[in-house]
């Protein structure tokens, strides 16, 4: 599906903005014969941050985000919509001290405090996204969950391993999944339709779903989303080529109240990508401020995930627990890249990947202390293949492995238990402790000195702890200061083990065994205020990093492609500062902003000679703030939002992404400006427009490590009906 330039949407756009404000005032009080500030259902605004609102992810209870000794960034519905988000990463762009990188317009994997890929955590209803196969840098899967699926979302940064176990080390993030609809007594049929079409994207996306319930009895939802990327419109360049691709999805969940205190939940979601490039590798590429073209004629990656699950939640009056969540899941993961080499040689890689996983979580409510304590295990089997084709289009053979070890098991146990204790009146300490099993067994893998097969058989253990503590500095609750230590730690996985696959530009990287843990601790510490008018939260965290595991060039040649391995080589440090707030200066008008700084040194080998030297992290998170206003009008019931987003130069490279001359500019990604403008109504009690015009100036940008450009000036249109 083609569209029309955005050049040629300037009335229309004009005319939606007119349109939102006109009716959000005016004809929704004709229509419904209702008064807009008596109207029941208004817009729920919400500023970043949500400091009072009620999150689970950060201490797997109900908490508000001003009583969590975390920093936590919230999202939920209403947000969701009025900002028109695309991917589930990009929901992250206005989050201080988070980048969205993207390899390709498929492949969005936001870098959290320093981190991302393996490094981050990603929560579907509590159960890991994250399989053994996830890799090192910017990955594709957080793109596998739809974000029109959603009622929510919550990132917890620098939380450690204690409360979700490995992985958790820049940050936490964890989807909710939509709901049935119920009403407050009775039988309630409802639907709900959700279109959002963008001129600078090429892109349309038209969601559906459909509600049956009866309150207190069950409750059954339905939808399905169907998305059409079209090719990029960049400033200065273009339509990208090849930057387009198709994707569906659905999902169910039927919900069953057992009795009032039980409510028995199964779910089922799955989506398909299809055809997705990775541009930047091939003679497709556009260069831009200096970066090299690749020369594979086609790189297409296709995939698809679907998660099943069963979760029994409810309350019980026991000597050992006062709630319950017991949780049983299944998920697949195929993936597919196609290849074809400036010869015309083909090869087609991937993997099938199951993940079975059981958890049990409790609650207990003592005289002192509030105990959540529970235990999880994940195994994931993968099936991993490769075969080649002459340019003549006959069938050569197949390797021994894809991009992963084949024949693969991986087994993941933990145990935890913590605790939040007030301390007086004024001080509540959170600690926590736990204890993780990791084993694996990858049963053939493709020497890359001499081709021939091996295997790998490894295991680890860790014990990790946590100690956090939120004191309230006044009486009314309004001021908060929080801090502590947290550890985490990542226990190696196929893709450490094993991946023998192209990486970066002109770089491949070989299977090592041998590996071990990574280990990092979080110090933090910070400020919290909510009142009436104004809310904030600032954050100072230092992060020591031990035993990275990072990728270091050999010297050796693999396949026409310069050969990267992995080693326990990295020390240092990740550090910075982060401040967000919103303070209403007149009613119902409100400035809000954020401001995020980085620094890191890290210990590594940058080239195949055995020095070390000390060099930022990757694509390190350059100084970025934004700031904007909104105003909301005729009771919530129509808005309007101004936002500006300044992000610095790139130029602390490491030497990794000095190599990375495809994605990265020579001397760095250069900064830039952004505006954007936003602006929504509800007409009818069931209807809702938004409209925004994003990179209001056209500028020519790319995020930071991205493998193409953002796209140039951008109407976004959005329309919602309930039925």
């Amino acid at each position: 599906m083609k569209f029309a330039h955005p050049s040629a949407f300037p009335q229309l756009g004009s005319a939606v903005f007119a349109l939102c404000f006109a009716l959000g005032t005016t004809i929704f009080a004709q229509e419904t014969g209702l008064d807009p500030a008596e109207a029941d259902s208004p817009m729920e605004p919400v500023y970043f941050g949500e400091i009072g609102t009620i999150v689970v992810t950060a201490s797997r209870t109900e908490v508000s985000t001003l009583e969590t000794p975390y920093l936590v960034e919230s999202l939920n519905d209403t947000t969701l919509r009025e900002r028109a988000i695309r991917t589930v990463p990009e929901a992250l762009e206005q989050t201080p001290g988070v980048i969205v990188q993207k390899t390709a317009h498929g492949q969005g994997s936001p870098f959290v405090r320093g981190f991302t890929g393996y490094h981050n955590l990603f929560l579907i209803d509590g159960i890991r996204l994250n399989n053994a196969t996830f890799r090192s840098g910017p990955n594709q899967y957080w793109n596998t969950v739809d974000a029109q699926g959603l009622s929510g979302i919550e990132l917890v940064k620098s939380q450690g391993s204690v409360l979700y176990g490995s992985d958790a080390v820049g940050g936490t993030l964890q989807a909710f999944t939509r709901r049935p609809v119920y009403a407050d007594n009775g039988f309630l049929a409802s639907a709900r339709s959700y279109s959002r079409y963008a001129t600078g994207e090429n892109s349309f996306i038209q969601r559906g779903e459909a509600s049956v319930s009866e309150a207190g009895k069950y409750g059954f939802i339905f939808g399905g989303t169907y998305k059409d990327f079209g090719d990029i419109d960049a400033a200065g360049l273009g339509e990208l080529p090849h930057t387009g691709y198709g994707e569906w999805a659905v999902d169910g969940k039927l919900e069953l109240f057992l009795n009032d205190d039980t409510r028995l939940t199964i779910f089922h979601q799955q989506l398909h990508q299809d055809d997705a490039w990775r541009v930047h590798k091939t003679i497709y590429a556009i260069p831009w401020e200096g970066t090299d073209v690749g020369d594979e004629r086609a790189r297409i990656l296709d995939q698809s995930r679907m998660l099943s699950y069963i979760q029994l939640d409810g309350a019980a009056d026991t000597a050992l627990f006062d709630h319950y969540l017991v949780s049983l899941s299944h998920q697949r993961h195929d993936e597919e890249r196609y290849r074809k080499r400036s010869d015309g040689r083909v090869d087609i890689q991937g993997f099938e990947l199951d993940s079975f996983g059981a958890s049990v979580q409790l609650d207990k409510a003592l005289d002192w202390t509030d105990v959540v304590y529970g235990a999880s295990y994940y195994q994931d089997r993968v099936d991993s293949f490769r075969d080649d084709y002459n340019a003549d289009g006959s069938f050569k053979g197949s390797k021994i492995q894809g991009p992963v070890g084949d024949d693969g098991v991986w087994h993941l146990a933990d145990v935890f238990v913590n605790t939040s204790t007030p301390v007086g009146e004024r001080l509540t300490v959170d600690l926590g402790t736990r204890y993780t099993y990791a084993e694996t067994t990858i049963g053939k893998v493709e020497s890359p000195e001499t081709g021939d097969p091996y295997s790998i058989h490894d295991s680890w253990d860790q014990l990790v702890g946590s100690g956090r503590a939120s004191y309230r500095l006044d009486q009314t609750d309004q001021w908060r200061v929080f801090g502590g230590v947290s550890q985490a730690f990542r226990a190696p996985n196929f893709s450490d083990l094993s991946r023998l696959d192209s990486n970066r530009s002109n770089e491949i990287e070989t299977p090592v065994p041998g590996l071990g843990p990574e280990k990092f601790l979080t110090y933090e510490i910070g400020l919290k205020t909510q009142t009436d008018r104004y809310e904030a939260q600032l954050s100072y965290y230092y992060t020591h990093i031990d035993d990275l595991i990072l990728r270091t060039p050999t010297g050796r040649v693999v396949d026409g492609l310069q050969e990267v391995t992995k080693s326990n080589v990295g020390e240092g440090h990740v550090q910075g500062f982060e401040l967000s707030g919103a303070i209403e200066i007149v009613e119902n008008v409100r400035l809000f902003g954020g401001f995020a700084w980085q620094d890191s040194q890290v210990s590594t080998y940058p080239t195949s000679a055995p020095v070390l030297a000390d060099e930022p992290l990757s694509r390190l998170l350059p100084t970025s703030g934004f700031g904007g206003l909104r105003v909301d009008l005729a009771d919530g019931r129509a808005w309007l939002e101004g936002l500006v987003t300044a992000v610095s130069h790139a130029d602390r490279l490491s030497s990794s992404d000095i190599r990375d001359t495809q994605r990265i500019p020579p001397g760095g990604t250069p900064g830039y400006w952004l505006a954007t403008l936003r602006t929504g109504c509800d007409v009818r009690e069931n209807i809702r427009l938004t409209a925004a015009i994003e990179n209001v100036f056209d500028e020519e940008y790319r995020a930071h490590g991205s493998g193409q450009n953002e796209p140039g000036i951008n109407f976004v249109f959005g329309a919602e009906i309930r039925f």
